[in-house]
């Protein structure tokens, strides 16, 4: 019984080989788990203390767009479309001819406003003459006028001389001095002197009057010069007017890039304003951001950005900070929130900032377009 007692102490207190080993292993497990799970922990603070530090001095965004001037062309005058030039997504440069409206109801309108022109200069030129003419009249009647009043000055003294004379031999007559006949004779001269002093007032009279008449009529001719003048004026300006509707009969490219989202074919009449296409200036392209209202404390323009287009990972583009937009980007939404209403939910809002594209690869030319994605570095530091 003893020897039995002994012998299960022993089994207890003493491990066989397998358990020893299996303990051995469970321990090594638990330090592989250990270290693997230290090495994680070590890792992930490394990366994380990169990313902080990387952090500091940098503002970024994934809310980007690449953007660009889109410019809708229009038809400027109506008529009926006789040629298309161009195809859809065709890369033109500024003045290519786009687009060739119907032109003959277009050259008509300026040989009449030719036409019409001409003859407003005709009629100017008539009005300029006639305005010499009486002109010149005018100043032959003033030196009409002017000889009429000498002739009545002369006609004035004959006429006193006259007068005395008649007195001298009336009173001769009376104290028989003289004769009849030498009386009649004296009578006579002074009656024609009264009578010509008479004519000499009334044709002054006359010639004063049209020498007015004629100053008037020169003062007329000259508002008609100045009414021909305006009519010139005016045919010139719809002679302009109708030169330039010609000239829009041709619709061209307003600058270098690519023209997209044809609307237009051969024989469609066309209204005024109608749009045709639309152009994309591939020469200016930028970036639109839009960062935190809490991310732009340290950003300034002139600022360097790093860009990164999803379309193209690989390839980094550089670009400079150039302007923040006017408004929150909620502000310039159709329905603009009112937080005055009393639903008040405080939002991070978004500004959007510009951002010129200052470099990029040769090889993505006409591969970066307008509305891409992109992520957006400023470096603030």
């Amino acid at each position: 019984m003893e020897n039995n007692s002994n012998s299960t102490t022993n089994n207890t207190t003493n491990p066989t080989p397998n358990e020893a080993e299996n303990k051995k292993k469970k321990g090594k497990k638990k330090q592989r788990r250990l270290v693997i799970l230290l090495s994680v922990v070590l890792l992930l603070a490394t990366f994380g203390g990169i990313a902080w530090l990387s952090s500091l001095g940098h503002e970024h965004t994934d809310n980007a767009q690449i953007d660009a001037i889109i410019t809708p062309v229009r038809c400027i005058v109506p008529g009926f479309v006789t040629d298309i030039r161009f195809t859809d997504n065709q890369q033109v440069k500024k003045g290519d001819t786009l687009v060739v409206i119907d032109r003959n109801d277009y050259l008509a309108k300026v040989a009449q406003a030719e036409a019409a022109l001409e003859s407003a200069q005709a009629q100017l030129a008539l009005s300029k003459s006639g305005e010499t003419t009486a002109s010149l009249n005018a100043n032959a009647s003033v030196l009409n006028s002017q000889a009429a009043r000498e002739n009545i000055a002369t006609a004035q003294a004959r006429l006193g001389k006259a007068e005395k004379e008649m007195a001298r031999i009336e009173k001769m007559l009376k104290d028989g001095a003289t004769t009849q006949q030498q009386y009649e004779s004296v009578k006579a001269e002074y009656e024609t002197a009264r009578a010509q002093a008479e004519m000499m007032k009334k044709q002054y009279e006359a010639s004063s009057a049209q020498a007015t008449g004629a100053q008037s009529q020169a003062e007329g001719q000259k508002s008609q010069i100045a009414l021909s003048t305006a009519l010139v004026k005016q045919r010139e300006a719809e002679l302009l007017l109708a030169k330039t509707q010609l000239n829009n009969t041709v619709i061209v490219a307003p600058f270098d890039g690519i023209i997209s989202k044809k609307s237009v074919e051969t024989g469609q009449y066309m209204q005024a304003g109608s749009p045709l296409c639309s152009a994309v200036d591939f020469t200016h392209l930028y970036v639109t951001a839009n960062f935190k209202e809490t991310q732009i404390e340290h950003m300034k323009p002139g600022q360097e950005v790093e860009l990164k287009v999803d379309a193209f990972p690989k390839a980094l583009l550089k670009g400079k900070l150039e302007s923040f937009g006017g408004a929150t980007g909620a502000k310039f939404s159709l329905l603009p929130p009112d937080n005055a209403s009393g639903n008040f939910v405080k939002i991070t809002q978004r500004v959007p900032v510009k951002i010129a594209i200052t470099e990029f690869p040769k090889e993505m030319t006409g591969l970066i377009i307008p509305g891409l994605s992109v992520v957006a570095d400023v470096k603030t530091k």
